[in-house]
């Protein structure tokens, strides 16, 4: 397994040997909090099948991770002479602790060539604007904590630290915190991984730390609070932003969750979770993050607000339909792909927004609902074009004709409304490409 890079071009992200690497994450911050080392064998081997290939996880967890016990009755810090919980007092004792258990699930994802995006604390650790906490850092402990984390895990390739943890940065204290992990990571890793900063909901990495030296990628929230939320949009924001750096949504809406946090308002459906995939990733984004509301907390109680058990969430729609973003962007050339808008005569507003990409030879545009697309031809290269419809619930490619590469083409989809998304595919005739499948 091989650490991960920025690529030159900073839009993307590669392996040391120069391999593209496309992330497809899946949102597990209380893996190492809630499950087993079975359970977490069973949860990686299935997203090893479902072809993720990042793991997002929290190693001070969001829900009272540092009073409640893990799954072998451990907790992951000690409390000083004060009673506090001190973050320079990792719990290293006896047999199996807390990170025994951390690394155990480490080399498990390592061992299916899973990464795991590390957050070393959830957000209500230092601003306990909302959540449990209780408030533990500063930063002299940031520091001493991050460096014993960097020192633990440098020599393991399949980490991608993670600042932050869903808050915001709000008072210059919350910087020096921040900033000090990053810092103290930095020295125990010897600079081996790459790092970014997870931000609360509806916002961005980039509003907060993206001129600061140690983050190598933006991520963004888009978040959980209404149906077609305009993602492409923050994709474009960070895409446009000096100095560059890649971009991805670490965190849009999950499938099953209430849509506003309120049940009553109906959930997140699979065509809401495809929708925010193709236009993050078509708008710019390097990757993307899928996330399920009963997996995130791996919940073993279900009920009206977490509808299921964590091992009947992981075979949900959408889980098995991230899949076909990540083969179809992996079918064509990579580090030159670009968002185009310029290929479509009209991209819609809202709901039926298309979102076009291309790379030099072939071109991919999405719509959401099935409206017609209108191509301005000629934006790639040959003297003429085959088309191809993409379907993102089955991966399932159909032939459409071959078309004249000038002027204005419009190409009506197989089915039209809501939850009939399709990719229109187009290429150079004279270049062979191969049309992915149903893989």
């Amino acid at each position: 397994m091989q650490y991960l890079r920025v690529d030159k071009n900073k839009r993307f992200l590669i392996l040391e040997d120069g391999t593209p690497f496309f992330w497809l994450g899946d949102t597990a911050w209380e893996l190492f909090h809630k499950l087993s080392r079975e359970e977490a064998e069973v949860y990686l081997k299935d997203r090893y099948e479902k072809k993720f290939n990042v793991v997002q996880v929290v190693a001070l967890a969001e829900l009272d991770g540092l009073e409640i016990e893990n799954a072998y009755g451990r907790k992951p810090l000690l409390k000083n002479t004060e009673g506090v919980y001190d973050p320079t007092m990792p719990d290293l004792s006896g047999e199996y602790h807390y990170w025994d258990h951390v690394d155990h699930i480490i080399d498990i994802a390592e061992s299916l060539n899973i990464y795991i995006a590390l957050l070393p604390t959830w957000g209500d650790k230092f601003n306990l604007s909302w959540g449990k906490g209780p408030k533990v850092f500063n930063g002299e402990n940031a520091l001493h904590y991050g460096r014993w984390l960097g020192e633990r895990y440098k020599d393991k390739r399949n980490i991608v630290w993670v600042m932050g943890g869903d808050r915001p940065l709000e008072r210059p204290e919350h910087y020096e915190i921040v900033r000090a992990m990053a810092e103290g990571i930095k020295l125990g890793d010897e600079g081996n991984h790459i790092m970014t900063f997870h931000p609360a909901g509806d916002t961005s990495s980039s509003k907060y730390v993206h001129n600061e030296s140690w983050i190598d990628f933006n991520m963004i929230q888009s978040g959980h609070h209404a149906l077609d939320i305009d993602n492409y949009n923050k994709v474009k924001v960070d895409y446009d932003l000096s100095p560059t750096k890649p971009v991805l949504d670490a965190e849009p809406r999950y499938e099953d969750h209430p849509i506003n946090f309120k049940p009553e308002n109906g959930h997140f459906v699979e065509f809401d979770i495809r929708q925010a995939a193709y236009w993050a990733v078509f708008s710019g984004a390097f990757g993307h993050t899928y996330g399920h509301h009963s997996i995130w907390c791996m919940c073993k109680e279900p009920g009206e607000y977490f509808p299921l058990y964590w091992n009947r969430a992981i075979n949900r729609p959408a889980g098995s339909q991230m899949r076909y973003v990540k083969t179809l962007i992996e079918s064509r050339p990579f580090l030159e792909r670009i968002p185009d808008q310029s290929l479509v005569v009209d991209e819609y507003e809202g709901a039926d927004h298309l979102a076009a990409t291309r790379g030099v030879s072939y071109a991919f545009i999405y719509s959401p609902t099935g409206k017609t697309i209108k191509v301005n031809m000629g934006k790639i290269t040959g003297h003429k074009v085959v088309a191809h419809w993409y379907d993102p619930k089955t991966g399932e490619v159909s032939y459409i004709g071959e078309f004249e590469n000038e002027g204005v083409k419009e190409f009506y989809t197989p089915t039209r409304g809501r939850g009939q998304d399709w990719v229109l595919m187009l290429d150079d005739a004279s270049v062979e490409f191969v049309v992915p499948g149903n893989k």
